[in-house]
């Protein structure tokens, strides 16, 4: 759903729409994108609000169309609410997913259960956890607790087979609300100006690169590790001669989601030892260097890892702390930051106490913020000391480079079709249909 507002007092109705959780996509232009699927209800309850402040309210057939038509939802799983019942479920799941999109509910691990998604996560206004089940406009809070620690180790507990931390991909109706929400609004295409070269950037602001490239190299390199094709060819593995160390590439991953695993064991036929994972933006030199470092000294021992202590935790971010970055401690989080902010290093004392577990100990990443980075890399408990010293080394000092335009090219490329325009209102909701609809 679009609104465009005209006139000298556009900015009261402005403010109405965005209190509303309208979202700004040009000069007093908003865009309503739902994950229920509810646009023209709430487009319809915002013109009533504006029209109750004095403020004059078109609504173009088409949106009133869609607001006077009765539809159900297929195969609904609670058959037995009533359509307004219905609607305040799917309401409270929207309130879910803007808590989760506004950063005020963050998700520490999510899991498969069945044909749905879990997930584990804290309010950091109130500092309340929560356990999570199911997706878009079915997700509800099925159980809360009094703390992180408490939460995640009861969500292992049930979910530690399926168990991956972080929130779980967007799901499609996720990514569209997601799209309309950028998409909508977008001025005219003029002709670009040339791309200029590469720049010079620090390490962990690069361009991926080709990271296919990059495991071909490694490979042919060093002979003691042996690739081997799945039964996909979505997936390549890489062993190393003692099977202690094991690399899988998933090669089409997105680019924030897991494309690297490296596990490693005390031997071919232990229990895993630590667990480390890349998505797939990690850009190229933050990479090579993790490469290197498992190319480097005796393997078995690089598998066996070691517990992380204060004597570890200092060797392995020595380099971010004699370079300036900002060191801070959270409760059970411990955090270094670079000085413009844009990347960081956090170690989780909690996860670190317990050998086995699969809770992600540390964390690397650059970007917006730890919750919306543009990359990131998970480590778990034992994962070695000198490995992690060798990246907090390349965040601080490494360099690289970045094509300046290559993330506008991208979001271009993605974006779906724009709605049919319709025509100014003086303050009103006009009507677009940006999601489809179960009959």
């Amino acid at each position: 759903m679009i609104a465009t507002i005209t006139g000298a007092q556009a900015h009261i109705p402005h403010l109405g729409l965005e209190a509303a959780d309208w979202h700004v996509v040009a000069k007093n232009t908003l865009v309503l994108a739902r994950i229920d699927h509810e646009e023209p209800y709430w487009a319809e309850n915002a013109a009533q609000q504006l029209a109750a402040d004095g403020i004059t309210v078109e609504i173009p057939p088409r949106l009133r169309e869609a607001i006077d038509e009765e539809w159900t939802w297929a195969s609904h799983p609670m058959p037995w609410c009533t359509r307004t019942e219905i609607r305040e479920v799917s309401d409270e799941a929207q309130k879910i997913y803007d808590d989760i999109r506004h950063g005020r509910l963050l998700i520490h691990a999510h899991a498969q259960d069945s044909h749905t998604i879990v997930a584990v996560g804290t309010y950091l206004n109130g500092g309340k956890s929560v356990y999570l089940h199911g997706e878009d406009h079915l997700r509800q809070v099925a159980d809360t607790f009094d703390s992180p620690a408490q939460a995640l180790v009861s969500f292992e507990r049930v979910h530690g087979d399926t168990m991956r931390p972080g929130p779980a991909p967007m799901t499609d109706t996720e990514r569209a609300a997601a799209e309309a929400r950028t998409s909508l609004g977008t001025p005219t295409a003029e002709p670009e100006p040339p791309i200029p070269g590469p720049e010079a950037v620090p390490a962990y602001a690069a361009d991926p690169g080709d990271h296919d490239g990059l495991l071909n190299a490694f490979l042919d390199e060093h002979g003691d590790w042996q690739k081997w094709r799945t039964w996909s060819d979505e997936t390549t593995h890489a062993i190393h001669e003692d099977q202690t160390l094991r690399i899988e590439r998933v090669h089409e991953a997105p680019a924030h989601e897991t494309a690297w695993t490296v596990a490693a064991y005390e031997t071919p036929v232990s229990d895993r030892m630590w667990l480390l994972t890349l998505t797939g933006a990690t850009p190229a030199p933050v990479l090579q260097t993790l490469l290197d470092s498992l190319a480097e000294g005796d393997a078995f021992e690089t598998a066996i890892g070691s517990p992380a202590t204060e004597e570890t935790v200092t060797q392995a971010t020595r380099a971010l702390t004699e370079d300036g970055w900002k060191h801070t401690i959270d409760g059970r989080w411990i955090r270094w930051t670079s000085p413009t902010g844009d990347a960081g290093v956090q170690f989780d004392a909690f996860a670190a106490q317990s050998r086995h577990s699969s809770l992600t100990t540390w964390t690397l990443w650059a970007g917006p913020s730890i919750e919306q980075p543009a990359w990131a890399i998970h480590a778990s408990p034992y994962t070695p000391a000198p490995m992690l010293a060798h990246l907090s080394e390349e965040l601080a000092h490494g360099t690289g480079t970045r094509q300046p335009q290559a993330a506008a090219r991208e979001r271009r490329a993605n974006l779906g079709a724009s709605p049919s325009a319709i025509p100014p209102a003086k303050a009103g909701p006009a009507a677009s249909h940006t999601q489809g609809r179960h009959q």
